[in-house]
């Protein structure tokens, strides 16, 4: 952090050093009688220095609550991968796994979002959930290929979701650097004592004007704030990606159940699948 200080406040020496050297061999013509000109370049400056720090961070913000929902999207299609693929295995186990399966997506949208929001961190308990899922998978026996080959299947689909668990882990936990909002803080303390470096006079239309910019520079804030972190604040990555697998698995299930009259009735010892 002591670069971060000492950089500007060699600028601001260097600066100096330049203006009162420079005005030392500057040609007398060059000289101006007033002040205006050095006060509109640094209020310009500072006008310049807000809108670009403001803008890089809101691309920041963004495109982190963007990987974010993108995360939660890839663990929503590999849940509903595994739970189609666990669709083959043994009775016993696949009630087992499809059962963990479904424990483990409710409480992730039951408890693990009140648990990144608060804490910045993924649900120890949805951790303890998933493990044991991946566990009954790796334990299913694989006497023929294909349940060993349908084991492999949901294996592969679990891994796409430990992938995307790991990712929404660091999403919950990142944020704007701290050295943006120190140089957003001063370039909002600059902008906000800009009419009085200006030497603006007190008036109807002046006290109006100044108002509005509060206005717009604490709405930039706020709205900066609310982006900051995507599953906290006030701009909260949405669930809708695992409330749909949830009722993917439901249609799964429902369309399991009734295709399995069919296999008593049909022809043959050959179930159906």
């Amino acid at each position: 952090m002591a670069l971060e200080f000492i950089f500007p406040v060699a600028a601001a020496v260097l600066a100096l050093t330049v203006f009162v050297v420079g005005d030392r061999v500057r040609p007398e013509s060059w000289r101006q009688t007033g002040d205006e000109a050095s006060g509109t370049l640094v209020l310009d400056l500072i006008k310049t220095f807000f809108t670009a720090v403001v803008a890089f961070v809101v691309v920041i913000c963004w495109q982190q609550y963007q990987n974010a929902h993108n995360h939660t999207v890839a663990e929503s299609k590999a849940l509903v991968d595994t739970y189609l693929a666990a669709q083959e295995l043994p009775e016993a186990d696949r009630q087992q796994v499809q059962g963990l399966l479904r424990a483990y997506t409710d409480q992730v949208v039951s408890g693990e979002w009140a648990v990144m929001d608060a804490e910045g961190k993924l649900s120890p308990a949805t951790q303890d959930t998933f493990d044991t899922l991946r566990a009954s998978v790796t334990a299913v026996s694989s006497s023929d290929t294909a349940t060993s080959d349908t084991r492999a299947a949901a294996l592969a689909g679990l891994d796409q979701v430990a992938q995307a668990r790991h990712d929404r882990a660091v999403d919950a936990g990142r944020g704007v650097p701290g050295f943006l909002y120190l140089a957003l803080f001063f370039g909002t303390l600059l902008l906000l004592f800009s009419p009085v470096l200006s030497g603006l006079r007190v008036t109807k239309r002046s006290v109006a004007m100044t108002a509005l910019l509060g206005v717009v520079v604490g709405a930039a804030v706020l709205a900066i704030h609310n982006l900051d972190r995507p599953f906290s604040g006030g701009n909260v990555v949405p669930r809708d990606a695992y409330e749909y697998a949830q009722t993917r698995f439901e249609q799964i299930g429902g369309r399991w159940a009734n295709s399995a009259p069919a296999t008593a009735i049909g022809a043959g010892d050959v179930p159906h699948r």
